[in-house]
């Protein structure tokens, strides 16, 4: 009997003691969430300048609209190199910009006369204007876009003497305008530097033109049609004017 007793006190105690020696363990810490990091959110929005450099292929189709006779096609090439200047706002994704760039351009060329064995068709151009709106989509620092506009193309169209290598005759330096389109393609790879390729073409087709003969500065009888369109091909660095791109969390 008295084991029996003595077990059921000790049973007792000890169930007594175990609420005491759960308060007495330490609190469980408490631990806080870690701040929510904004990720950075490439802003295209605000003044660019920028400098652009590639080639240039122009194409020039000769005749003689007087008598009616082909003189010959070829296609001038060369570097372009200049720069431009911009602004662009964004909303949402897309992205919307004015823009006015200047080069000037070494494209030029010569092939023989068809219509004449003693002398050579020639062109020259020796600088380009573009005045173009954008419409693009960007996918945070990396850019996409349409342009379309005007251009306008200082172009000079020679006859050459196969026998002395000058100019016989010649249209100095016809400036023409035209319509233009193009695309590109810009990352940013810094805050406020970008860096993009682009492509555009220039609507010129042929027109009529009066030649002036090189020895007596008198027009030549004949009336020729001449030129063609230009493509062009170039890498732009731009920078933008601005602070650095805005966060969302």
């Amino acid at each position: 009997m008295n084991k029996l007793f003595f077990a059921a006190a000790g049973i007792l105690a000890l169930g007594l003691s175990a609420p005491a020696s759960a308060a007495d363990m330490a609190a469980r810490p408490y631990t806080k969430a870690p701040p929510m990091v904004a990720a950075a959110v490439y802003d295209w929005s605000g003044f660019y300048i920028g400098a652009n450099g590639g080639g240039g292929w122009a194409r020039d189709c000769r005749h003689n609209v007087t008598v009616g006779i082909f003189l010959g096609c070829y296609d001038p090439s060369g570097a372009v190199a200049g720069g431009q200047i911009g602004y662009r706002w964004q909303s949402a994704q897309w992205v919307f910009g004015l823009e006015a760039q200047g080069d000037w351009a070494d494209i030029h060329g010569t092939t023989q006369n068809l219509g004449n064995p003693a002398n050579s068709l020639s062109s020259k151009i020796d600088a380009f204007g573009l005045f173009t709106g954008q419409v693009g989509y960007a996918w945070n620092n990396v850019l996409f876009y349409a342009k379309g506009g005007a251009a306008v193309v200082d172009r000079r169209f020679d006859f050459i003497s196969n026998a002395t290598g000058l100019a016989t005759a010649s249209v100095n330096w016809n400036t023409r305008w035209g319509g233009t389109v193009g695309a590109g393609l810009e990352y940013g790879f810094a805050p406020n530097w970008s860096v993009g390729v682009e492509y555009d073409h220039i609507f010129l087709n042929r027109h009529d033109v009066t030649f002036v003969a090189t020895a007596t500065g008198l027009p030549l009888a004949a009336t020729y049609n001449s030129g063609g369109d230009v493509d062009l091909a170039t890498v732009r660095v731009n920078y933008r004017f601005g602070g650095p791109g805005i966060s969302r969390y």
